[in-house]
């Protein structure tokens, strides 16, 4: 049984020291195709978290914290550290889950009833307007708070990480607009080519997902951590041996 267990304890592969470094979508690309057998595990895990009936945003965060050691090339024994992250990021994962779930939802169901409205009176476009900047702002925040969370070492107070996730999606919102973007790409793949694509989600789907998010926010998260709010002693964080990418 000893391959069953290195299966799941093992460390990830590396990168050459010798290897030119790569930026962009060359990286992620880089760094899929030496993790992607890791992803479709910790798909798995995902996958068996929710089915165990954990709050689905501390699965989401114990999932963010393991692609942001992707991004970072860092070691990962992907069961140890995936459950320690759910375990360390449980209950502020699921109160910040709950907290943005219910403003996006609220954000998008403004949405729907201004876009309803606007048909018959234009004047609606106005405030339909403001509510998709609005929403789409609070997605960002989401996925850059995401991030943050998991690459700071001990708790930030609320207030500061709500800040810091709004410089983030301000001084960088275009990458993980884009990562949004590919993740619904992928469940529109899945949708468009059912049934051949029917292992999407239990294999790739969500990890690769979640890697593209922490790969697009990772960037911003090291730059204002850097900020002087969040280089006080008892904030010191991760990302400050990251690489940039």
């Amino acid at each position: 049984m000893q391959w069953l267990r290195d299966m799941w304890t093992k460390e990830g592969p590396g990168i050459s020291k010798n290897a030119p470094k790569k930026t962009g979508l060359a990286l992620f690309g880089q760094t899929f195709a030496r993790e992607w057998w890791e992803m479709v595990k910790l798909n798995i895990l995902f996958i068996l978290a929710a089915l165990l009936i954990i709050p689905l945003p501390a699965a989401l965060a114990a999932m963010a914290f393991v692609c942001v050691a992707f991004v970072e090339d860092r070691n990962t024994y992907l069961l140890r550290d995936f459950l320690e992250a759910l375990r360390r990021y449980f209950w502020r994962a699921t109160i910040w889950g709950l907290l943005f779930a219910v403003a996006i939802g609220l954000g998008v169901y403004a949405i729907g009833t201004y876009a309803s409205a606007a048909r018959d009176n234009l004047m609606m476009a106005v405030p339909l307007a403001i509510a998709f900047v609005v929403t789409v702002f609070l997605s960002l925040m989401a996925c850059h708070l995401l991030v943050l969370m998991v690459m700071v070492m001990r708790d930030m107070p609320a207030k500061t990480l709500l800040q810091l996730s709004a410089i983030a999606s301000i001084i960088r919102p275009l990458p993980v607009m884009a990562a949004l973007l590919f993740v619904a790409g992928l469940w529109l793949a899945h949708i468009a080519f059912y049934p051949v694509s029917v292992f999407m989600p239990a294999t790739l789907n969500f990890s690769l997902g979640m890697f593209a998010i922490a790969f697009a926010a990772h960037r911003a998260a090291v730059m204002v951590l850097a900020l002087p709010v969040a280089t006080q002693p008892n904030l010191q964080t991760k990302a400050a041996a990251a690489k940039h990418i």
